[in-house]
């Protein structure tokens, strides 16, 4: 199976250092950003399967980054890692950006983190294989077994 990536997004230095510390010897490729223009710019030249991000950010927030990624690249499975908890904000990207996962930024988030972004990665896996068998499946005519 093909190596999945994640990409970290985040302007706080301290917490993409943190990450990174925590993320060594995963089984999938990490990449980082340190802003919602970054972050874009990354999706642009990378394959990646599950973003992470921070919802208070200069220029674009975590809540307009998720927006792009849900209508540009519908596949990416959604997580946000934040400590800004304004209630309303969190559900509107919860309900309207499909968030996977959301986790608090707190001493010791990594400890949550980890295990939460290895079940976004077997999430994306499971349902990119039924992806690809419906597609197969589709190919065939049913009465008779063959390619359409």
């Amino acid at each position: 199976m093909k190596k999945r990536t994640v990409l970290f997004v985040d302007d706080e230095e301290k917490f993409l250092s943190s990450i990174k510390r925590a993320f060594l010897g995963e089984p999938y490729e990490t990449l980082f950003a340190n802003s919602g223009k970054g972050a874009i710019e990354i999706l642009r030249q990378n394959e990646v399967h599950v973003i992470v991000t921070d919802m208070r950010m200069p220029e674009m927030s975590g809540l307009e980054l998720l927006r792009i990624v849900k209508e540009e690249y519908p596949h990416i499975i959604r997580m946000v890692l934040s400590g800004y908890t304004h209630v309303s904000t969190l559900l509107s990207a919860v309900n309207e950006e499909d968030v996977f996962r959301f986790i608090t930024k707190s001493s010791g988030f990594t400890e949550e983190l980890k295990p939460a972004v290895r079940e976004a990665v077997d999430y994306y896996n499971r349902y990119n294989k039924r992806d690809k068998l419906v597609e197969r499946l589709e190919q065939y005519d049913p009465n008779i077994g063959e390619k359409v």
